[in-house]
């Protein structure tokens, strides 16, 4: 089946008179004992349903299964957990800054070592993975949004012996699925496009490897970085409109990108050609300063992928690279009008304008 019935149909419930149409929210801390699950660390029958459908949309058929976090940052520290001892992880220059700070924090602590490369020049990529335990790609990159040859890269660091993540979080299921191009594990924070509402803070992995699977689920019953039954419910509920949501977004931002491209105070206009995630560049802070507070639809925050239109200025966070422009303003589409978001937008860009 397609992306589309995908989402609408898997991780129902069977098909039995009387049965509901969706997964039930289990809200339950205790089982009787006797069973596969026993405590409510382990397992819930919530989680399992929102698995069982977000794995189908990364590679179903070829027995691909997720594991539900608590947190998208949850789910990239079971990931980097996997890391030994003063072994090299290669991440990208420019990628969520969570999962930046995480890898300066195992190396300020001596855990471990971080590579920070162009994800664009493949050649480098390849080069930096020759000791590489793990090789960390985000494709688009946040904020800057470049993209990587996850095949290419994918095949040479499995050569040279290192473990592939794919940050999936900007393209989702519905555009790109990493497992297919070689990507040992998949990652999300399912509190953007998965979940799609701005209502919860959720992360998911996926995988093919049965062994890395069993890994991280025995560190998410250790740590205990589980995710609510409520909030993953909706998440499911999400995930059901992904497709839906991601075709109408997509759409305004292709639109939007060819308005953007011709307007006096962008200076550049990033865009991969796919995905609902825009960057432009203006001239400093202070003017994209006064964008990103002079708009009446557009939201000034800090999150993406909600079916309302976010933005803002990403070096106003300290730990934003030092590479990015101090004038880029990330822009997260949503599926508002094109023309109500072309006339907020180019309404505050004409009086930033020189």
């Amino acid at each position: 089946m397609r992306p589309s019935t995908r989402a609408v149909h898997a991780g129902r419930p069977a098909r039995e008179p009387d049965a509901p149409l969706n997964a039930p929210i289990t809200m339950a801390a205790t089982y009787v004992a006797g069973g596969s699950v026993e405590y409510g660390r382990y397992g819930n029958p919530t989680w399992s349903a929102f698995e069982e459908a977000l794995a189908d949309l990364e590679g179903g058929d070829a027995g691909a299964r997720c594991l539900a976090f608590a947190s998208g940052l949850a789910a990239v520290s079971a990931i980097l957990d996997l890391v030994g001892q003063d072994q090299v992880v290669v991440a990208p220059r420019h990628a969520y800054t969570g999962t930046v700070m995480q890898l300066a924090d195992l190396e300020s602590r001596g855990r471990a070592k971080a590579r920070l490369v162009d994800m664009t020049d493949t050649a480098a990529v390849i080069a930096a993975c020759e000791d590489a335990a793990l090789v960390w790609l985000e494709s688009p990159a946040n904020p800057a949004l470049e993209v990587a040859e996850i095949e290419v890269i994918a095949a040479a660091a499995h050569e040279a012996g290192a473990r592939v993540v794919v940050d999936n979080t900007f393209a989702t299921p519905v555009l790109q699925q990493p497992l297919d191009l070689g990507a040992d594990l998949v990652v999300h924070a399912a509190t953007k496009y998965i979940a799609g509402h701005s209502d919860l803070v959720m992360g998911a992995v996926v995988t093919r490897d049965d062994e890395l699977h069993e890994v991280l689920k025995g560190r998410r019953d250790l740590l205990g970085a589980i995710p609510g039954p409520f909030e993953t419910w909706l998440a499911l509920r999400g995930l059901r409109t992904l497709p839906l949501r991601m075709e109408r977004a997509a759409a305004n931002a292709v639109e939007l990108v060819s308005r953007l491209r011709a307007h006096s105070a962008v200076l550049d206009v990033r865009y991969p050609g796919f995905g609902a995630v825009v960057s432009i560049v203006l001239a400093d802070a202070a003017t994209a300063d006064r964008l990103t507070a002079g708009t009446r639809l557009w939201v000034h925050a800090t999150s993406l992928g909600g079916v309302e239109s976010m933005f803002e200025r990403r070096r106003r966070w300290a730990a934003e690279a030092s590479t990015i422009p101090e004038g880029l303003v990330r822009l997260s589409v949503g599926i508002e009008d094109v023309e109500d978001l072309w006339d907020d937008l180019s309404a505050a860009l004409d009086r930033v304008a020189p």
